[in-house]
């Protein structure tokens, strides 16, 4: 592989925590393109350590600083492993771009300023890959009176945007987001709720499964609708953009709320599951009628994409919509993600902006992410 080339490496962990993604990439006259894609999955007891540290506990600090050094030293094994598939050294690569794991999302909550919290050690990192590393991109945002997400539809319009029409992209990670690229070039953006994040949950707890594969268990179920009726009243959902959320709102907690508050503690699980995938379903659906009633495709991405009974639902809910997963046009659904990365830390190295304040409704375009050289 040509070593004289640009090189970046984009790597993500999402909220869904179902593993590592990496790509390597590079970019030129405005396009992306993926030479290699990565995965690995988290080891079982950083998984649930990372899951846990989304909610107060004891000894926070310390957890989180050792989850940290064991996520790096997960993305470094992964940057090996690239580097060695595609025979490239370290010097090939100009920069990493290492999301983090988002644990804590409460931008301009408490003191007018918020925070966002992804765990990381980009040192660490660094210092493991002999590559230069950027890292932190929400903060800036946040700072600049942003919700410091979603950031990607900058690159979603880069690489999914059509001239003369209207195209929506929806990422289905562990919470989903929208990406509404105007035929006129304008682009919106905002954080729908739940995506896989709440499935994944209750599929693990009675299933021991850690997704459900293909949306299987959730075809054979049937949808509660008070259940339904009352998780689509969440106040979130009808909050007008610029908004993100995270697992501090939808997480267990709040679904035991649900549950507890239409009676349906006793229900079976299978129509539970079922009430799960509608309920993203029809949260999605909602807003791209609500905010792109033109819009004729809707792009899918992230590990949902995978998921046929829920890509199915939202086909039903939007007749006139094509519902298509992102590999039809270019980018395979999981490599969505790591590669905004490796884009945003593009943007970050030639000293570019790369959030979008109609999106995040940040004060002004910011350059986005902290350098950590090799």
């Amino acid at each position: 592989m040509d070593s004289r080339a640009r090189w970046y490496i984009g790597l993500m962990s999402g909220t869904s925590l179902d593993g590592i993604d990496g790509v390597l990439a590079e970019f030129s006259e405005g396009k992306c393109r993926v030479a290699l894609h990565g995965s690995a999955p988290l080891a079982p007891d950083l998984r649930a350590e990372l899951l846990a540290l989304n909610t107060s506990g004891n000894d926070e600090l310390h957890r989180a600083a050792l989850a940290a050094n064991a996520l790096a030293r997960g993305y470094a094994g992964l940057v090996h492993g690239l580097l060695a598939q595609a025979g490239l050294p370290p010097e090939a690569v100009h920069a990493i771009g290492a999301h983090g794991q988002t644990v804590r999302h409460r931008p301009q909550a408490f003191d007018g300023t918020g925070y966002t919290l992804q765990l990381n050690n980009p040192a660490l990192l660094a210092e493991s890959t002999g590559i230069t590393v950027v890292a932190d991109f929400r903060s800036r945002d946040v700072a600049a009176g942003g919700q410091g997400a979603p950031l990607v539809p900058a690159f979603h319009q880069g690489v999914f945007g059509q001239a003369g029409r209207t195209v929506a992209v929806l990422n289905l990670g562990g919470i989903s987001n929208l990406s509404i690229l105007r035929a006129g070039g304008g682009v919106l953006g905002f954080d729908c709720g739940p995506g896989n994040a709440l499935m994944d949950h209750w599929c693990e707890r009675h299933t021991g499964r850690p997704y459900d594969a293909a949306g299987a268990w959730a075809r054979g179920g049937r949808p509660i609708g008070a259940l339904l009726h009352a998780m689509l009243a969440e106040p979130f959902l009808a909050a007008p953009p610029p908004k993100s959320t995270g697992r501090d709102l939808f997480n267990p907690g709040w679904l035991a709320r649900q549950l507890d508050g239409t009676g349906s503690g006793d229900a079976s699980p299978q129509d539970v599951q079922a009430t799960l995938a509608e309920f993203t379903a029809q949260s999605c659906a909602q807003e791209l009628r609500r905010h792109a009633p033109e819009c004729g495709l809707l792009i899918v991405c992230g590990g949902g994409a995978l998921n046929q009974y829920l890509m199915e639902r939202l086909q039903a809910l939007l007749p006139g919509v094509g519902v298509e997963d992102s590999g039809r046009h270019g980018l395979p659904p999981l490599q969505v993600e790591a590669a905004a990365f490796a884009w945003l830390a593009r943007q970050c190295m030639a000293g570019e902006a790369a959030n979008l304040p109609s999106v995040t409704g940040a004060r002004g375009a910011r350059i986005l992410g902290a350098i950590y050289p090799a």
